[in-house]
């Protein structure tokens, strides 16, 4: 419920006394993560380190908040912060087999599994909390993913409902139920959700961040140019918001701003990327075969390429780049893997037809 101005506020005002440093570094990881990276890593990094430099004799006391559940957990979150869902699920699973009653990180992992699209263990998880904690929003916040998880999205916006009724002040299931909404593209219910998540949570960016993606579904890309730089105010270091951001650019045919957008996300996500960051790398080379930059293009839809190697999109984009260049066998080669991907995709037909022309006439005088 509070910002993370306000969080880090109230920690420095705390007093804590010399031997308890690590306690102080401790509380810093549990506040939000909303600063770069290397911050972050260096936070958790000192935490260890204090507790490894002790002064008790007791060898087995050394490094032992390495492996605190609690300090893992915060990690786990962070990993979900950057998008890097696949390390904050195996963490997340390595946590539960240690304490399957750790809720903080059933939370993240339930999160990360959707994200996925781990239907199985989304049921699963679903099925053991109904059954230990009935009267949990957890636990029915787990049964509305798994069935958005499996598109059955009239069943999951009921179950996240359950969840706010259980706990009205517990956001995910609030950002749940606008999700399920938008899914079928309910969008008044949708807002309903989203804006009643950001009057009870003015802390978490994520409801801001929604109702600008519903405004962009609609065409409103001024609206949700403001929402979205309302949600970067609160979490400057989420991805996701300049990737947003980037595409509202790109729709007002302001190229240059959408390259300067795409480059900001990707310097936000840790190396290496990961595949979920594959439609952003494809943003920014259409941005820059927008901007009559086809080498800059090509070589950003060859990284694309080297993430994900199964999108018409990219190349397409890139016979097309190639195609401007007047590269007409290279622009051959991509529009028939696109359509080996995508037969009856009309414009890689059309241009593959124009290339062959192209190609036949030969070097024009």
């Amino acid at each position: 419920m509070l910002t993370y101005e306000e969080e880090a506020s109230l920690l420095a005002s705390l007093q804590f006394g010399p031997e308890d440093g690590w306690l102080s570094s401790f509380y810093s990881c549990l506040i939000k993560k909303y600063e770069k990276e290397n911050v972050v890593e260096a936070k958790f990094r000192e935490l260890e380190k204090e507790k490894c430099n002790s002064n008790t004799s007791d060898p087995s006391f050394f490094c032992t908040l390495k492996t605190n559940t609690d300090l893992l957990a915060c990690k786990a979150e962070y990993y979900h912060q950057c998008g890097e869902y696949q390390k904050c699920f195996e963490l997340t699973s390595v946590l539960l087999e240690k304490d399957p009653f750790h809720l903080k990180s059933t939370l993240v992992h339930l999160a990360a599994a959707m994200e996925l699209g781990h239907s199985n263990e989304l049921y699963l998880m679903a099925c053991n909390l109904v059954k230990d904690y009935p009267q949990k929003a957890l636990s029915w916040f787990a049964v509305g993913c798994y069935y958005y998880c499996i598109k059955k999205y009239a069943e999951s916006h009921r179950y996240f409902s359950k969840a706010t009724s259980l706990d009205g002040t517990f956001p995910p299931a609030w950002i749940g139920y606008g999700n399920a909404y938008a899914a079928k593209e309910e969008g008044d219910q949708a807002m309903s959700a989203y804006r009643t998540a950001a009057r009870l949570f003015p802390g978490c960016h994520l409801p801001t961040l929604y109702i600008g993606m519903e405004y962009m579904r609609t065409n409103s890309f001024k609206l949700a140019e403001q929402f979205f730089m309302q949600a970067k105010t609160t979490c400057p270091s989420d991805p996701l918001v300049y990737n947003e951001l980037g595409v509202v650019a790109y729709h007002l045919k302001e190229y240059n701003k959408a390259v300067w957008w795409f480059e900001k996300t990707l310097a936000q996500i840790p190396s290496p990327l990961s595949e979920m960051w594959e439609p952003t790398v494809v943003n920014l080379a259409h941005a820059y075969r927008k901007l009559k930059m086809y080498n800059e293009a090509i070589s950003y839809y060859e990284k694309a390429l080297a993430l994900s190697t199964r999108s018409v999109s990219t190349y397409a984009g890139l016979a097309y780049a190639y195609h401007l260049q007047d590269n007409f066998t290279a622009a051959i080669t991509y529009y028939h893997k696109a359509l080996w991907l995508q037969p009856d995709d009309h414009f890689c037909t059309e241009m593959l037809s124009l290339a062959l022309a192209d190609e036949a006439r030969g070097p024009q005088n």
